[in-house]
């Protein structure tokens, strides 16, 4: 029976619940759900992460490739993001070329990473104008359910810290390389990034977190990335306009999920 009037009236359902500040769940409005990572669990590539978020689960996995570096900037390597969302995740998705959302979520994934400077890309440069690494992190979703910046972005920074590296040797006068795979060096990130998700639901209330059935059902989300002291990144597409004091208490949660986040993942 309660199956059946949460499929006939979801949303009052969810208002059942809510106003005695309760998710149905059992979480509380501000709570998150647990967090799972797993790393260098791929040995074919050269860094790898799996993250989980109640039941969200995103892997991601970096390869490196020689490449050239642009002409204009000759000192630089690469590190490029591409978010797949395959059928398997979601009956939302489809297959074939990548979705709306899933390019969105690529773009906001690079500007995360560009914003947070975590990276310095120039340590990628293995011989100025000549030759560079280009980091592929591509960043897969095996089952959505709400937070998916969060897991990706995640995903992403735990991958990075644990991506080696070969020795190069590369002699200019020959044009050739030789690569040591015997011998790899790790990145060197100077910061860590969290992202976090809240959904707005009847203009007022605010869940932290939210499932995908609470993404459906709400008034908007907004996602927070926040990197060590600093605020990097906020997306809000449209949705209930919030205020400059919610927009506060919003950033101070992320904070505190970062410190959380942060003694997850000291251990490597």
């Amino acid at each position: 029976m309660a199956e059946q009037y949460k499929t006939l009236h979801s949303a009052k359902y969810y208002r059942d619940y809510l106003k005695n500040d309760i998710r149905p769940d059992c979480r509380q409005l501000s709570a998150f759900r647990p967090v799972i990572i797993n790393v260098d669990s791929i040995k074919t590539a050269d860094g790898s992460a799996i993250v989980k978020i109640g039941r969200t689960t995103v892997v991601c996995g970096i390869k490196a490739e020689i490449c050239r570096p642009k002409p204009e900037t000759p000192r630089q390597g690469f590190l490029v993001p591409n978010v797949d969302l395959p059928p398997l995740c979601s009956s939302k998705f489809k297959s074939g070329p990548p979705s709306d959302q899933a390019q969105v979520l690529t773009q906001i994934i690079a500007d995360i990473l560009e914003n947070s400077r975590c990276i310095n890309l120039e340590q990628l440069c293995i011989f100025p104008d000549k030759i560079a690494w280009c980091l592929y992190a591509d960043i897969i979703c095996l089952d959505y359910d709400g937070s998916l910046i969060d897991a990706c972005a995640l995903a992403l920074i735990s991958c990075l810290k644990v991506v080696t590296l070969p020795e190069v040797e590369y002699d200019p006068g020959l044009d050739k390389q030789q690569v040591n795979l015997e011998k790899r060096s790790p990145l060197n990130i100077s910061c860590t990034f969290v992202a976090t998700t809240f959904a707005i639901f009847d203009d007022k209330l605010i869940l932290s977190d939210p499932s995908s059935e609470e993404e459906n059902l709400s008034a908007g989300t907004l996602t927070v990335v926040t990197s060590d002291e600093e605020l990097c990144y906020m997306h809000k597409p449209g949705g209930s306009p919030l205020n400059e004091e919610q927009i506060t208490k919003f950033i101070s949660i992320c904070f505190f999920k970062l410190s959380v986040i942060l003694r997850n993942i000291a251990t490597y």
